[in-house]
């Protein structure tokens, strides 16, 4: 089974799964009236599991995602480990170079660990009273008296109430289920820092795998070589024929 082959039928299971979200929790516009539509397809059984599933997954305070985060790092870095570093180090790459990646996830566990672990901005009745006087109230999308019917307390500007914490937290931005904890005013910044050392992680190893591909191509002499079309018409190899392959 070639690349290609992989490709559209991991791209048919994309689109299917992405169908089922959408039937399952709504939408708006030309994606709820599709998601219409697919709900006379799907059967009904499928969309309870699948609309259980979702308030498990995405409503629910859980380690499930958490745990996830760490064995999709472990795997990552387990085939870089052995997949890459190690002919890397045979084909002379610099170390300073080939250690970055772990430098990066030494940073990023630290920022894991901060923003999981830190207090969002955690709106209580001892604290209520400083936190009001943070932001001002605008009157239009802020207004003043109104109250959060959970924790019975005026909400503070800039200020929402996270169903899945069961708390108001102050300048919230969003519920990470991959921290399992509120992005908020007191951890947005270790938040924005994981985002960079995640990225930089992501971009490190992929040049250097592209790095250690190119080298070996250019080692092997593949891309002087030709090849035999369906045609039965020599070609000369070129990098869609490689990847195609490979």
């Amino acid at each position: 089974m070639d690349f290609l082959t992989l490709f559209l039928l991991y791209l048919c299971f994309l689109v299917s799964f992405v169908a089922l979200l959408g039937v399952c929790s709504g939408g708006r516009g030309i994606y709820h009236r599709s998601s219409q539509v697919l709900s006379f397809v799907i059967p009904t059984q499928l969309q309870n599991v699948t609309h259980q599933a979702l308030h498990r997954l995405f409503y629910t305070r859980s380690c499930l995602f958490v745990v996830l985060h760490i064995l999709l790092e472990a795997a990552v870095y387990g085939e870089y480990t052995w997949e890459v570093f190690v002919y890397c180090w045979e084909l002379q790459f610099h170390l300073l170079l080939l250690l970055l990646p772990y430098l990066l996830l030494a940073g990023n566990v630290g920022c894991f660990l901060l923003c999981s672990r830190a207090d969002p901005g955690i709106i209580t009745k001892s604290n209520h009273a400083s936190v009001v006087k943070v932001y001002a109230y605008d009157g239009v999308l802020f207004q003043k008296g109104i109250l959060c019917p959970t924790c019975n307390m005026e909400k503070p500007a800039r200020s929402k109430h996270c169903s899945v914490c069961g708390v108001c937290v102050q300048r919230v931005d969003h519920h990470c289920v991959w921290l399992n904890n509120c992005i908020g005013a007191r951890n947005a910044r270790y938040f924005l820092l994981y985002l960079s050392t995640l990225t930089a992680m992501a971009a490190a190893i992929t040049t250097i795998s592209a790095a250690l591909l190119r080298h070996l191509v250019l080692l092997s002499g593949m891309m002087h070589g030709t090849y035999l079309d369906e045609q039965g018409h020599e070609q000369p190899v070129g990098i869609f024929f490689l990847v195609q392959v490979q």
